[in-house]
């Protein structure tokens, strides 16, 4: 599965509760943030503090960071296991239930989640309560949360949300470097994105509102796929819609344009956990160490890493968390 569907997923499963998330990048934009199947992934690591099951929603940035955090965990005592149970409609209720302690989540994402689950599937487009402030859309988070017995932690600089990349050539030739540029240019443009794109605010509408961009049309060949980045390379679309931790847009000859107007909803990485079973300041101190030195760039190589090398997600979580010294404490 690929990144960029999950993020699209969310917002689209948030809104229709039909929850598909995205976060590999080639289903529908929240594919990976939300999955579908569950299976157990790792068998539990013994740890004097007592055993946490951490949940990973079956794409490669999920499954590294529920590497990321049960690695860290298992350092500081905790005996765990990851399961992969890959739609959120699934692994929330389970993380409620204390079936599961941790899930890497986005914070925009679970928050209108929440949202509908709590207020009624229309609330997410009737009465949001993320946007571009991640602050805000943290604390939205926590207030839906804590009735539930859910606790996000805190959500660090690491973000993985809706972004549009262009080729680089077409970035040089315009003098291209954010969206604003875009609009200001008054080029017109095909997007590859999903045909839901024509009417979702974060795609055509939110990009010809913010940025005065002239949208001509979409291709309809889904968010961040393979087929959507190479339609852009070769020239028959211009802007493709995929994520920020997208690693494989180099390989395309793609770069991003900044989000300078901030249209997208802060979908910041943060750990939740299950208040009663993993809300102890011990869980909160291990999993904020990384949170203070996880950067979207890092993704993005950890995701690379994973697609492109072939490397198991725990070796790349092992080697990452080795060289930022967090598990030499």
């Amino acid at each position: 599965m690929s990144k960029s569907t999950r993020i699209l997923g969310a917002t689209l499963g948030a809104v229709a509760l039909t929850v598909s998330l995205t976060a590999c990048g080639g289903d529908s934009l929240e594919k990976s943030k939300d999955g579908g199947s569950s299976a157990p992934a790792s068998a539990a690591a013994g740890g004097g503090k007592g055993k946490l099951v951490i949940g990973a929603a079956g794409f490669t940035e999920s499954n590294v960071l529920a590497e990321l955090y049960a690695q860290l965990l298992r350092h500081a005592g905790y005996g765990t296991s990851i399961t992969t149970v890959s739609n959120r409609e699934l692994y929330e209720p389970s993380l409620e239930k204390g079936e599961i302690d941790v899930v890497p989540e986005y914070a925009a994402t679970l928050a209108e989640f929440l949202n509908a689950k709590v207020n009624g599937k229309d609330a997410p487009k009737d009465k949001p309560v993320a946007s571009s402030d991640a602050k805000a859309t943290v604390a939205a988070l926590e207030k839906l949360a804590t009735p539930l017995g859910i606790k996000p932690l805190e959500a660090g600089e690491a973000v993985d949300q809706n972004a549009f990349a262009v080729s680089a050539e077409f970035a040089r030739k315009n003098n291209l470097k954010t969206l604003s540029d875009l609009g200001k240019s008054g080029l017109k443009v095909k997007i590859a994105a999903g045909d839901e794109c024509s009417v979702r605010p974060f795609c055509a509408p939110g990009l010809e509102k913010t940025y005065g961009i002239q949208v001509s049309g979409i291709d309809p060949k889904g968010v961040g796929t393979p087929q959507a980045k190479q339609a852009v390379k070769d020239g028959a679309d211009q802007l493709v819609l995929t994520t920020t931790t997208d690693a494989t847009l180099d390989s395309f000859g793609l770069v991003l344009l900044e989000d300078d107007k901030k249209l997208q909803n802060a979908d910041n990485v943060l750990p939740v956990v299950n208040a009663k079973r993993a809300g102890s300041p011990d869980v909160a101190i291990a999993l904020g160490d990384l949170t203070k030195v996880l950067t979207t760039a890092d993704l993005v190589e950890l995701n690379r890493k994973v697609d492109a090398e072939r490397a198991k997600p725990a070796d790349v979580a092992k080697a990452y968390l080795e060289s930022k010294g967090l598990l030499a404490k």
